[in-house]
């Protein structure tokens, strides 16, 4: 009746405490079989050292199971890492040369994603620990037996022990998107009337859900691969077809209303259809190839009036401009779904240059991903500099002065150095404080101890435990106090304990924590902040660009070399792609460094509206100068050519309220355009491109609007 309470742990403290569960038992039971059971303290280090490098400091996302398989993938990755560490180890030089080239490689290999990015850290500590002397070629067995250990004990750790719910993978979240798109589809066909408002917020919702801030890390297709890059394809294929739907008005009553509804009816099908692709695998290239035919057949009735002498009214031409638009975005939605889930073998044949990847060899993506961030306007160009600078002047320091214990040093600098020169003064404070306290508490223990190593064996795995536990979750100061002890607590184990340990490892945290401040004040200090408004700016320049030619050559008729296929929107695309990437990194940046400068501040513009005007720009310019093109009539091509202008004009007023460059405007720019709100009359028969024509640009406009809206706001 009068039972002790249950305690429960809070959310944050119950994950940390379950990884580090998993994280103690594996380090402890391979440190202990090879210290105390074999006599190989080497071993015994590895073993010890490779879970602290892969469980604690490697931050890899997704549940233990997928943790386990990729990090079963990176097991001769290791091997290699251990190798070259120990044959370079002979030289200060030839150390310090290996740390600039391997520190480049593992920091810029978050090219490939998230789970390299998290794993990027730890495989450098895999470097740096036999990097150091002493110069042992003959212990290398040792070093890699107990790297192999270490590795295979945490993966059977991570696969089996306190198993996590998984969410839902993004081939879920597109193919419930996917359903509302279907839902939304079927009503309109059947109502021949604009969406409600509940079914308009049901597909905002379903889009919002595809949004990268919205879906775990680990579930993010942010690979190079085929597979990823046309499931990152299908989501925004799914964003696009509803917020079309949403905004598509009714269908007028008229001799082609049938055409209108059966393009409708075949949309809701295909989407059905993808979303069943995205969950059981099936082809959805039926419905894909009836959609192609009613598509086909409403275009010829929008081209050609279904009467000698009669011409379609202007609000059922911007009808079918409208369905024909959303006919497009499903047929890419279910092509981009079929290639994510076939991969270069999908059945289905793929239009040139929006599939481009389609066909092409791993290999060549992943060069075409590196060589898209191989600049100095890359983030991760720029982290991959700071970080191999940083580490390579800490091992040149150790080396040249002798340091004790200088893997410490430089292991700091691995985890204190941030890409902010705030954050990193921020963080260093706050670790040195910690260190110190951690450090005071290691003499203490060491003094009062002595030589016991019993002692020291019982309490490591219990501190390991509170360790892994409390620091994730206290921060850095918590996580480096507790890490000090920690180290204690093994070197007492591997050598004759002395209370000068702890006053060696303050020493190496001040060492390191001060050159990777310096760094971090040489290296593009401000971080992703000032970046992600350049590469915001230079998008928008590109997108400029774009506009004007399309809606020239849609004037005109023809199609310009500089547009066709992917060659001519690749200034565009990399655009898209570098801001992309910063991003995702500013995300897990503090406020900017000095207040954010000039320009609009990047603590509240709406970047994510950005990133899809570019999108739309690719996307509207390829559909609408697909052939055959005819030249529109001379008042339809002066409006056509006129409203491009004005909106690449508006682009490029944006892009210069955006970017942080000294002569940019302080005001964020009206969008208030007398040509633009004032033009309601079009041009007396002008066919459908036309409509589709300023149906792209109004999207656009759309798009232009909200970005300034959020740049006006105050943070």
């Amino acid at each position: 009746m009068w039972g002790v309470p249950a305690v429960r742990l809070p959310t944050a403290y119950a994950a940390s405490g379950r990884r580090a569960l998993r994280l103690t038992l594996v380090a402890a039971a391979g440190f202990y079989a090879f210290r105390y059971g074999l006599d190989r303290p080497v071993a015994a280090t590895y073993a010890l050292f490779t879970v602290v490098a892969l469980g604690g400091l490697s931050r890899i996302p997704g549940t233990g199971r997928q943790r386990a398989a990729f990090i079963a993938r990176l097991l001769p990755v290791c091997w290699v890492l251990v190798v070259v560490g120990t044959c370079l180890s002979v030289r200060t030089w030839s150390a310090v040369l290996g740390m600039l080239v391997v520190g480049f490689t593992l920091a810029f290999s978050a090219v490939g994603g998230p789970r390299p990015a998290g794993a990027a850290p730890g495989l450098q500590l895999l470097y740096i620990l036999p990097s150091f002397p002493p110069y042992d070629p003959g212990s290398l067995g040792d070093r890699l037996l107990g790297t192999t250990t270490g590795v295979a004990l945490f993966v059977a750790a991570e696969a089996l022990l306190l198993a996590e719910p998984a969410p839902p993978s993004y081939r879920e979240r597109a193919a419930r998107a996917a359903l509302v798109a279907e839902r939304c589809a079927a009503r309109l066909a059947t109502a021949r009337a604009a969406l409600t408002g509940t079914d308009i917020r049901a597909a905002q919702e379903a889009g919002q859900a595809l949004r990268a801030l919205s879906v775990p890390e680990a579930e993010r297709p942010a690979g190079p691969g085929v597979r990823e890059r046309a499931l990152t394809h299908t989501g925004l294929a799914i964003r696009t077809l509803l917020g079309r739907l949403a905004q598509l008005p009714a269908v007028p009553d008229d001799e082609t209303a049938p055409d209108v509804t059966a393009v409708l009816r075949t949309v809701a099908r295909l989407a059905a259809a993808t979303a069943g692709c995205l969950r059981a695998g099936t082809s959805p290239s039926a419905p894909r190839e009836e959609l192609l035919t009613a598509r086909a057949r409403l275009s010829a009735v929008s081209a050609g009036p279904p009467s000698p002498g009669a011409c379609l009214p202007p609000d059922v031409l911007r009808c079918h401009a409208a369905v024909l638009e959303v006919a497009d975005a499903a047929l890419a939605m279910g092509a981009a779904a079929d290639l994510a889930v076939g991969g270069r073998h999908a059945p289905v044949p793929l239009p040139p240059g929006r599939f481009w990847y389609a066909t092409t060899p791993a290999a060549v993506l992943w060069w075409h991903r590196a060589r898209g961030h191989a600049g100095r306007r890359s983030v991760f160009f720029q982290n991959a500099v700071r970080m191999a600078l940083a580490l390579t002047a800490v091992r040149l320091v150790a080396g040249v002065d002798t340091l004790p214990h200088g893997f410490w040093a430089m292991l700091a600098t691995l985890t204190l150095t941030r890409t902010t020169l705030g954050q990193t003064w921020s963080t260093i404070r706050l670790a040195l404080a910690g260190t110190l306290a951690g450090a005071l508490v290691s003499a203490g223990v060491l003094i009062l101890v002595g030589s016991d190593t019993a002692v020291y064996a019982v309490l490591l795995p219990a501190w390991m435990l509170c360790a892994f536990t409390v620091g994730p979750v206290r921060g850095v100061g918590w996580a480096q106090g507790m890490f000090t002890v920690l180290v204690a607590l093994v070197f007492a184990q591997l050598a004759q304990p002395t209370w000068r340990l702890a006053e060696v490892r303050m020493l190496d945290v001040l060492v390191g924590s001060a050159i990777g401040a310096v760094f971090g004040v040489l290296a593009w200090p401000r971080g992703a902040h000032d970046e992600l408004r350049r590469a915001a700016a230079e998008l928008l320049r590109r997108a400029a660009e774009i506009v004007v030619a399309t809606s020239a050559s849609v004037a005109a008729g023809t199609t310009p070399a500089t547009l066709s296929g992917v060659p001519g929107h690749r200034s565009l695309q990399r655009a898209v792609v570098l801001a992309e990437s910063a991003y995702a990194q500013v995300q897990s940046e503090p406020t900017p460094f000095g207040g954010g400068g000039r320009g609009a501040d990047a603590r509240t513009v709406d970047w994510q509206a950005t990133l899809i005007a570019g999108h739309h720009t690719l996307w509207g310019s390829a559909r609408l100068l697909e052939p055959p093109l005819t030249a529109l009539s001379p008042e339809a091509a002066e409006s056509a050519g006129t409203l491009g202008e004005r909106v690449a004009g508006r682009m490029l007023l944006v892009s210069a309220a955006l970017d942080p460059a000294d002569d940019a405007p302080d005001a964020t720019p009206s969008l208030t355009d007398p040509v633009l709100a004032g033009f309601t009359a079009e041009p007396p028969g002008a066919p459908r491109r036309y409509y589709a024509t300023v149906a792209w640009l109004n999207s656009l406009m759309t798009d232009l609007a909200r970005i300034a809206h959020s740049a006006s706001r105050k943070p």
